[in-house]
């Protein structure tokens, strides 16, 4: 899979995609047969160990973050919520990989890391240690001759520096970024903030045990005979590289390589193959692993997307005949009579659904009737997935293993089998579909005064796009044509469909209104969009999505819908419900970004959310400059927050903790995407059993946690999948159609490079002064803001050289251009003047 943290910048020194690491090349034989006599890596502590040192707080139990840059620095969360606990080294980490839940024990203080910051004059330092300066100062922590001169912690699952381009995605349900993909912000921040968390000391430990191998342990690479070519391991092992160097490198047997790879290995320097890792004995630095297939060459989207969804742990096989046995048989299917006279009968009504053009699984419809008395009788329309899922079956057992539908920029990993996602449960319209509706009488202002669930049949009337409904609402007056529009039902008129589509994006937006007066927080980021050839499925162009108002109006309702559906299961099941809650931001990223925006003299106001997404609006004007402002300022107010996660309320005693941060309320969950999500469907079951029409749920408290923590584990990667998807589909993108030139703004400034954000694909990139044709470059802080002045060499004799100071916020002009390794290209910096 391609990682782009593998990838080595300009000036900086560090192993290439599939190159070998620093830690050590491969043993000759009579080196490894010594090392093989004693341990490199201490035995795990027993499970009773465990148990009783976790008890008494003589140990720490955290998920395991590994810098993708730098793979000998490791962290886990500090309980206290400040500095996180640093672990030193492979052997510190002791064979546990990026993810896993691991516990690990505090060293001696006397081997703590000082973090205690000198000022230095500003001079250059190198390209290695200016990857480890903060921004507001040139300056070096001191802690120990092994370790580096500082030590970056929190959050490297996209590392700044070297990712192609980091974020693609916004939340559609306004939550905020998964802290795994934040960046710590020492970067940005003075040497003093640094100084004062934990008393200038950063804890370090050891992992003693590994909990939970959250880790999928599979990994793409590329193989490469031992380099002693006579030794006996060479006679039965070849060497396989992981592309992500957070992996040990991972001894596979001959046999499982290809024949022609005995013969000229050399032909396959650029094939991408799969490898798992079956043993990493206490005794050596390397895995044992089987090679599992050949992907192709690296570069190409399908062999790089099957690594990336193997990496993950993502599921694509087809299903087993015994999951297709689950479904109907005799198709064309139809409701059976007795399940129609359950069910509230909506066929009549006027129900469309709005939702991207491509899609095909549609969960949702709407309905909006106005009534006599000048309110309106508004309904949601979710597909009844769990009439099909049956609890316990073949289906259900996969479906809630998969846990999520996994959304590439080619193509869909669906949850469940086609014909469920694609017919029987998506609301297509025409067709006669079972769903689970939520119906409110509400007045124009949004104040619901009824509200009614059930299960209920409908048949959509046409299936709109965004673009549809967003020419609705953007031309009320003008009546949209049929031959604008797809299939519309003849018992319905477009008029009718049009003025239901105008009147919901009424009262969507006085619900909007109110939730944001109410205290609700939208941190919004760039997004890519690709379009493909539909030949070769290669990117053609690509675009930052606009959301516009047909998108809000959708999102209103399911919010609303979601929050009906909260209260009322946790109302009936208050131990058993499963509800999504979102923490605050972390305490120590959210001091860093206060100490930031004090810094670069922005007012915004962290006290809580409504106040951030208030501050954050009115700090800015409408004009490009500021537009571009905000892009930055919202991503850095972004990398506090936490991941918003599932969870089943009779495991969390304290109801404060139930709160949604992000949405500002007190109970949320997730009923509006069965076909896609499997928390949904349990919730679905538990609103069933609520009203009355449905058997309660089979599963106890502990069973419903669990569950939630895998949908948990599966949405986190499936984001990050899409994420890399995304990546992947831009270095393409850059390869065959660049180069790109595009307006971006100063992220951060460091000692000899600077970070940007490029506005035209929504990219961050980070620019080094030794690859630019300069004469010198200089690193100042001009009151508490870092600057860099770049000398320009003159491009012809006579001419003088030109100056140019980079700040945060300064906007600049960018090219980016392909390199020579696989999907890697470089943003370069044009000169001041050139082509402007």
């Amino acid at each position: 899979m391609f990682n782009a943290q593998t990838m080595v910048s300009p000036g900086q020194t560090g192993p290439q995609r599939g190159a070998n690491r620093s830690s050590g090349s491969t043993p000759n034989d009579k080196k490894y047969n010594k090392t093989r006599k004693r341990n490199i890596f201490e035995a795990y502590l027993s499970k009773e160990e465990v148990s009783e040192g976790l008890k008494r707080g003589e140990l720490i139990q955290g998920s395991l973050r590994i810098n993708p840059k730098k793979f000998h620095e490791a962290f886990v969360p500090s309980p206290d919520g400040l500095r996180d606990i640093f672990i030193d080294g492979v052997v510190s980490r002791n064979r546990a990989l990026n993810g896993d839940i691991v516990v690990v024990k505090l060293l001696p203080r006397e081997q703590w890391k000082v973090i205690k910051p000198d000022i230095c004059d500003g001079a250059k330092a190198s390209a290695q240690t200016d990857t480890a300066q903060p921004t507001a100062g040139s300056c070096h922590v001191r802690g120990g001759s092994k370790s580096p001169d500082l030590i970056i912690e929190a959050q490297f699952e996209c590392d700044l520096e070297e990712d192609l381009q980091r974020r693609l995605t916004c939340n559609t349900e306004n939550e905020t970024k998964d802290k795994q993909e934040s960046i710590d912000l020492s970067k940005y921040c003075t040497p003093t903030a640094q100084g004062q968390l934990t008393d200038g000391f950063q804890k370090t430990a050891k992992v003693v045990y590994i909990l939970e191998k959250k880790h999928s342990r599979a990994a793409t690479g590329f193989i490469k005979p031992m380099t002693d070519k006579n030794g006996e391991l060479a006679k039965k092992y070849a060497l396989f590289s992981p592309v992500d160097h957070r992996l040990p490198r991972i001894y596979v047997p001959l046999a499982d390589c290809p024949a022609e790879f005995l013969i000229r290995p050399q032909d396959f320097a650029s094939t991408l193959f799969i490898c798992r890792i079956t043993d990493w004995r206490s005794d050596s630095n390397f895995a044992e692993g089987k090679l599992m297939k050949s992907l192709g060459q690296a570069g190409e989207i399908e062999p790089e997307t099957e690594g990336i969804l193997t990496e993950y742990g993502v599921d694509f096989s087809e299903f087993s005949n015994v999951v297709l046995k689950c479904l109907p048989q005799n198709l064309p299917w139809t409701i059976p009579q007795d399940e129609l006279a359950k069910r509230r009968d909506l066929r009549k009504e006027c129900i469309f659904s709005i939702d991207p053009a491509t899609a095909r699984d549609l969960d949702d419809a709407l309905s909006c009737k106005l009534l006599p008395d000048g309110n309106f009788e508004v309904g949601v329309h979710i597909a009844d997935v769990g009439f099909f899922v049956e609890e316990g079956s073949a289906l259900d057992l996969m479906a809630s293993e998969r846990a999520t539908s996994v959304y590439l920029v080619q193509k869909v990993i669906p949850m469940l089998p086609r014909l469920l996602c694609e017919e029987l449960c998506s609301l297509n319209p025409m067709a006669d579909r079972l769903t689970f509706s939520v119906i409110w009488k509400i007045t124009p202002q949004g104040k619901i005064l009824d509200e009614w669930f059930g299960r209920s049949v409908i048949c959509s009337c046409v299936k709109l796009s965004y673009d549809h409904a967003q020419s609705m609402i953007e031309s009320p007056e003008k009546l949209l044509d049929a031959r604008e529009l797809p299939p519309v039902s003849a018992d319905h008129t477009i008029d009718e469909i049009q003025q239901a589509v105008l009147n919901l994006h009424l009262i969507a937006q006085n619900l909007r209104k109110q939730r944001f007066e109410d205290g609700a927080l939208r941190l919004d980021q760039l997004k890519l969009s690709f379009t493909l050839d539909k030949e070769t499925g290669m990117p053609q162009g690509c675009y930052i999505y606009n959301y516009r108002d047909s998108n809000k109006l959708v999102e209103e309702f399911m919010l609303l819908a979601n929050m009906a559906a909260a209260h009322k299961i946790y109302r009936r099941f208050p131990e058993l419900a499963l509800l999504r809650r979102h923490p605050p931001p972390q305490t120590k990223l959210l001091n860093d970004l206060i100490e930031f925006c004090d810094q670069m003299g922005i007012k915004l106001d962290f006290t809580n959310s409504g106040t951030l997404h208030k501050s954050l609006n009115d700090q800015f004007g409408a004009d490009e400059y500021s537009t571009a402002r905000k892009e930055v300022l919202t991503n850095m107010c972004s990398r506090p927050m936490q991941m918003a996660v599932y969870f089943c309320t009779g495991m969390l005693k304290d109801e404060a903790l139930f709160h949604h941060y992000a949405l500002n309320v007190p109970l949320y969950t997730h009923f509006t995407s069965p076909i896609r999500r499997y928390a949904d469907i349990i919730v679905h079951r538990l609103l069933a059993a609520a009203i009355g029409r449905g058997p309660l749920l089979q599963l106890p408290q502990e069973a419903i946690q669990k569950q939630a923590d895998h949908c948990n584990d599966r949405k986190t990667a499936s984001k990050r999948v899409q994420e890399l998807s995304a990546e992947l589909f831009f270095s393409v993108f850059v390869k065959e159609c660049g180069p790109l030139e595009s307006e971006a703004m100063v992220m951060g400034v460091l000692n000899e490079a600077f970070d940007v954000l490029v506005l035209r694909y929504g990219v961050q990139k980070r620019i080094y002064c030794n690859a630019l044709p300069l004469q010198s470059s200089h690193f100042q802080q001009v009151g508490k803001r870092p600057e860099l002045t770049l000398v320009w060499s003159p491009e012809h004799d006579g001419e003088e050289p030109v100056k140019q100071v980079i700040g945060i916020f300064t906007l600049l002009e960018v090219v980016l251009k392909s390199d020579k390794v696989p999907l890697k290209y470089t943003a370069v910096l044009k000169r001041p003047g050139a082509g402007n």
